[in-house]
Parts: C-alpha cells; structure tokens; sequence
C-alpha cells in the first residue's frame, strides 16, 4: 500500500514534467469521499481524451484519499522497463482490449469486489485526442461491475463515479503549434509558412496528409469532402479485413469493427499457433487497423465549427502522432476533473430492456459533465 501512496504523492510533478500540466482542479470529490465512507465498492470511469488521464485520475483519487487500481491496455507495458515498473507498482494492470484477457477482466471484478481501493476503468477504451467529443462507450464497463455486484458480501454497494476531464491550453497557440506544423511541413517537404492564418494551415497540412494516405491505398488522391473521404478510406482499408475475418461487415461504428476484426486476427497469435510469415501479415493487418482507427477519430467539422486553442491543439497533436509516432508536449495546461454522482448497479440486469441502464446513465453523466465542465 506504500508504494502506491508515494506514487500518488508524485503524480503531480509527473504531470508538470511529462505532460506541460501546471494545475488540476477537482470538482465534486466529496462525492466520492461519500461512497468511500459508506464501504460502496467504486468504479471509476472517466472519458479518455490524453495521455494524461490515469495521472489526473491517480491525482483524483489521493485526494479522496484512496490509490486506484487501474485498468490499462497491455501495450503500456511495452514501452519501456521504466514505465512498465512504475505503472505496475501504481497500481496499473493490463488487459487486452480486443477481449482476450478473461484473466484481466476477473482481476478487474475481484479487485472492485473484495478491496477498498477504487478501480479505474476508460469506458472508451482508447485515447479520443478530442476533449469535446465522447467515443462510444464499450460494454465490458457493466459486465465488470455486474460480475462485482454478485461477488460483492457484507455492507455497501457497487456504485460507478463517472469524471469528466476537460483540458485547457493557458499558453501562446499560435507559437505553440507553428513550431510543430513547421516540423511536419519539412517532413512533406514543403517550406514552413508559419504567417499563414492558423487553422487554414491546419486544413492544408491536414488535406496533404490525407492526399498521402489515399495514394497508399488508392493509387491516387480522391475528390470530394473531406470527411466523406476519409470513411471512403476506412472502409478500403477495413472492408477486405472484414470479408477475410468476419465474412462481411457486422458492426456499425469504426471502433467496434476493428475490435472485432482484431479478435479475429490475435486469437491465433496469442496462443502461438501461427508461423513467422502469418505473424508477419497479420501484424500488417494489425498496423491497418490502427490507421482505421486513427482516422475514425478526426471528427466532421472539429475545427472549423469551433475552432478553440483546445481543438486546434488536439488536432496538430494528432497529426504529428499519426505521422510519427510521438506527439510533442505543449505547455502550459491545466484541467478540471468533475465527478458526477454515484450510479448504483445491480447484480442483474432488467430482463427486456433494449439498452443497458448503467451504461445509459454514464454515457448521460459523461456527457453532462463535459458540457459543466467548460463552465468552472
């Protein structure tokens, strides 16, 4: 339990260093301190719009007073011996998010049954890189709950606190982002025009990164509206995926037809059951998927509608992410977490019913605390 502890106590110089945030503000934590104090088992469930969010959590939760457990996608722990170490001993454990890891799921039931210790769990199940937009919410976040709420003995309930996570850029944009649109202007080659008007410059290294990925899988650029473009890509590249794997498409969104395909595609790997070369393709099909996935999360009209410091910057985050891998930290920032108010779950859920209560209650809460969030 110590350990945990002192990583809480460091969370936030780790947020001013890795991640340019200089403050967090927390509202609604009495909330949680409330289901503590009542012995409730707690899950938590915020939206996942950075890299920063299970810290800003860690940090929600040391000042609730308990560390967290949190569930995080198994690829974390690949990055490096370090964060690997630190995250393990913070109280982070991996799952695949493809649902493979029946392992990682009951960890995470026994954990929200039998301790006092809150489990954190990002119901989007990957980073949004949009602070005003919220994913659809994945379904394992009711089954670990449910599955708690009947092992759970003695007093208390199984309850899910909702936070909504809004971040804000408090620094110079326009010297901010011209710096990294200069880098990947030079990477296509083209002389930096850092006195362009901003988000017209955006839209322009936007459209020439979209041109680049058309000529990968179209043979040449396409016409059209941006964004319908863009499902135009998604779907070449998801499309033959799915007529291999799945014997056509089954699911609606984008997310839920790459987590399914990617069932299909690591469930031989995983066990070992494949040789060098199938690896080798599959983990091109794997690297496709990404892309898709990516791609997905450039939302119609982000910008332009409303083209505030926070979405401009998201937006450059993702270009540079997309094209490199890695995504510069812009300072300084700060965030405001909102804890919304205990959901209760049953242990069974209501025979007949089209949607799943929690998970509608939290999509709301999600939602509403996003938009209260703008307003502190």
């Amino acid at each position: 339990m110590k350990f945990p502890w002192f990583l809480q106590q460091l969370a936030p110089w780790q947020l001013r260093r890795s991640y340019g945030i200089d403050r967090v503000e927390v509202s609604g934590i009495e909330k949680l301190k409330q289901s503590f104090k009542n012995g409730d088992s707690v899950l938590v469930t915020p939206n996942h719009c950075r890299p920063a969010d299970p810290l800003v959590i860690s940090e929600v939760c040391r000042q609730a007073g308990r560390p967290p457990f949190i569930m995080a996608s198994w690829h974390v722990f690949l990055q490096s011996r370090h964060q690997s170490f630190i995250a393990r001993r913070a109280g982070a454990f991996s799952v695949y998010r493809e649902g493979l890891d029946r392992q990682a799921l009951q960890a995470g039931v026994d954990i929200l049954a039998t301790t006092n210790r809150p489990l954190v769990v990002f119901p989007e199940g990957v980073i949004s890189r949009t602070n005003d937009r919220l994913l659809s919410l994945m379904e394992g976040t009711s089954f670990i709950a449910r599955s708690a709420a009947k092992k759970k003995k003695g007093t208390g309930r199984v309850v899910v606190h909702p936070i909504g996570l809004r971040y804000q850029f408090e620094g110079d944009i326009e010297a901010s982002l011209n710096a990294t649109l200069d880098s990947i202007e030079q990477r296509l080659s083209w002389r930096p025009r850092p006195n362009t008007d901003l988000t017209t410059r955006i839209y322009r290294v936007g459209e020439a990164l979209l041109w680049l990925k058309e000529i990968e899988y179209f043979g040449e650029p396409q016409t059209g509206e941006i964004f319908d473009r863009l499902e135009k890509l998604i779907n070449r590249i998801i499309d033959p995926l799915e007529e291999e794997w799945r014997a056509g498409r089954t699911e609606k969104n984008t997310v839920a037809r790459v987590k399914q395909l990617r069932i299909a595609i690591l469930k031989d790997m995983v066990a070992g059951e494949v040789d060098d070369s199938e690896r080798d393709r599959r983990w091109g099909q794997l690297a496709d998927l990404y892309l898709a996935q990516q791609l997905s999360h450039y939302a119609p009209h982000y910008v332009s509608s409303n083209p505030t410091k926070e979405r401009l910057l998201e937006t450059v985050e993702r270009f540079e992410e997309d094209l490199t891998d890695h995504s510069r930290i812009h300072r300084p920032m700060s965030v405001v977490a909102n804890v919304g108010d205990a959901i209760e779950v049953s242990a069974k859920r209501e025979r007949g019913a089209s949607e799943d209560p929690v998970m509608v209650q939290l999509e709301n809460q999600l939602h509403a605390l996003d938009r209260k969030s703008t307003r502190l």
